[in-house]
């Protein structure tokens, strides 16, 4: 079996492999016939090299080419949508409508001609002039590559190839060198096709966009701290993402990493009473939307001990039972739950229903509900905030209302936190210590929905402090926050100005770009009295 080739500086070409993989059909466990290259440390360094060199000719070409390009891309995946979800589908069992061709890769197209509008409008670059000392700053290209990683659970919107991270990386100026996912890499290797046609037609240097699909754990590394890499963005599991990022520090690399996350709920007693029976049902979709494998999936929910909580409990583990499981992404995603069941059981958790895989063809567990004391929880938060990546969820029943708040207290870094509190007023004084808590570690706080979703809106934060990610200052969804990432801050003192970036001349370029002038936002040419 031929492995397919790998896009390195403008070119599909055969691999430099030391091995080949298959990916697997989750609803069969059959791997899927095709062969892809482990490729080795020459087509790393082929990679970064070409890297160097579209790097350095970008600096010749206007900013509105970056635009082109992305607009263009997003234009050639919506004219072959259909056969790209067809394969995602394929290679991870989500469903082909409306979860992949219908939400996810119109969500990637969006956020690609997003990426394309900030570069064309510019305000992100964070332009800033000094006139009395004639000193000028901007955010700038980094000057290399910035290799992006992409998760096994989003194919689309978070592929490396066609993701959040690489359409900030584009757009804040610096080649990608994408690393495939090995549960997608047809997938990958469809989007791959029309970035490399994109960059053909609109002009951009060759090696703006690069693909590899594999690379050993050792070459991983050595990609995040080559000396001419300009930064990484990962998203994954947080094992393989603190290896990352101790090799990426050791060398003085930036690194962007989304890890893992449990995104706490609590349901407040009003909202409980007023409401039960909806929050049940919204509860449970939540946990098992997409067989429970959303980064933003809520795992652990808390509610104060009543009656009406124990009606919840009952209806939240019939309905846990009634609803049919999902296909899992991997077989490694089946025991990694597995494990986490296990370890929360040993910590004292009480299994109400599910903890075993379901037997029979491909990749599924039963859907799983555990519950535990909230004194339990407060003696030993570590080990019950493990994360259970996959359909399950932990609800914690606090004894009394300062229990309630000393586990709100508790929680390490998440990506989100939630209060559902009643309409009437009548759960306010809880409310506000609990949220105080959880606004110090979370980096989206909801109220009154749960946090499935997460909306490419400029003001959204897809962050949150560790270990939900590897920094508390950045998102990976929103733009232009995303595109922040990937670039430095350059600073011009008493530069001329024939031989300044054409953002920080006198006449403003365009002009209709926002810039700080003397302290104040304007989009008036730099008065040259």
């Amino acid at each position: 079996m031929t492995n397919y080739p790998v896009l390195l500086a403008g070119e599909w070409r055969e691999a430099d492999a030391t091995g080949s993989f298959q990916a697997v059909d989750p609803c069969t466990g059959e791997a899927i016939d095709e062969s892809y290259p482990v490729s080795s440390r020459a087509d790393l360094e082929a990679a970064v090299n070409a890297a160097a060199g579209a790097a350095e000719a970008l600096l010749d070409l206007d900013a509105g080419v970056r635009a082109s390009f992305l607009d263009a891309y997003a234009d050639r995946i919506d004219a072959n949508a259909d056969e790209i979800a067809e394969r995602a589908h394929i290679e991870t069992a989500l469903p082909l409508s409306p979860r992949l061709r219908d939400v996810e890769l119109p969500r990637t197209t969006g956020q690609l001609r997003q990426a394309a509008a900030a570069v064309r409008e510019g305000t992100w670059a964070e332009v800033t002039i000094d006139t009395e000392t004639n000193i000028r700053a901007r955010l700038g290209p980094l000057g290399g590559a910035v290799a992006v990683f992409g998760p096994n659970n989003f194919p689309l919107a978070f592929n490396g190839i066609s993701g959040g991270d690489f359409a900030a990386a584009i757009a804040a100026g610096n080649p990608v060198i994408a690393k495939a996912h090995s549960s997608h890499p047809g997938t990958s290797r469809l989007l791959a096709q029309e970035a490399s046609a994109a960059v053909e037609e609109t002009g951009l240097p060759p090696a703006m966009v690069q693909m590899l699909y594999r690379l050993s754990h050792e070459d991983g590394a050595s990609l995040v701290s080559h000396p001419a890499i300009g930064a990484t963005g990962y998203t994954g599991a947080r094992s393989s993402g603190l290896t990352l990022k101790a090799a990426a520090d050791g060398a003085g690399k930036p690194i962007y990493l989304e890890l893992s996350s449990i995104n706490p709920i609590f349901i407040l007693p009003g909202a409980l009473e007023a409401r039960g029976e909806e929050l049940v049902g919204e509860y449970v979709t939540s946990v098992l939307m997409g067989a429970g494998q959303f980064c933003t999936n809520p795992g652990i929910t808390v509610l104060l001990k009543s009656e009406a909580t124990s009606r919840f409990v009952v209806a939240a583990t019939s309905g846990f039972e009634e609803a049919e499981p999902g296909y899992l992404l991997g077989e490694r995603v089946v025991s990694g739950l597995g494990e986490s069941v296990a370890a929360l059981v040993a910590s004292g958790a009480e299994l109400l229903t599910g903890g075993n895989p379901v037997e029979g063809d491909g990749f599924r567990f039963q859907n799983t509900l555990l519950r535990i004391s909230g004194a339990d929880f407060v003696r030993q938060p570590e080990a019950l905030q493990r994360e259970a990546f996959g359909n399950a969820g932990l609800l914690i029943e606090a004894a009394d209302e300062e229990e309630l708040v000393a586990i709100s207290g508790a929680f390490e870094g998440n990506l989100t936190g939630c209060i559902y509190s009643c309409s009437e007023g009548t759960d306010e004084a809880l409310y506000e210590p609990i949220a105080r808590n959880l606004r110090r570690q979370v980096g989206r706080l909801l109220n009154d929905k749960m946090p499935t979703g997460v909306a490419v809106s400029s003001a959204m934060n897809h962050g949150g402090p560790f270990p939900a990610t590897g920094h508390p200052g950045f998102t990976a969804v929103g733009i232009p926050g995303s595109i922040r990432r990937f670039a430095v801050l350059e600073c011009y003192d008493n530069v001329r100005e024939e031989r300044l970036p054409v953002e920080l001349r006198n006449r403003n370029p365009g002009g209709g770009l926002f810039r700080r002038i003397d302290g104040c936002w304007s989009s008036e040419d730099v008065s040259c009295e």
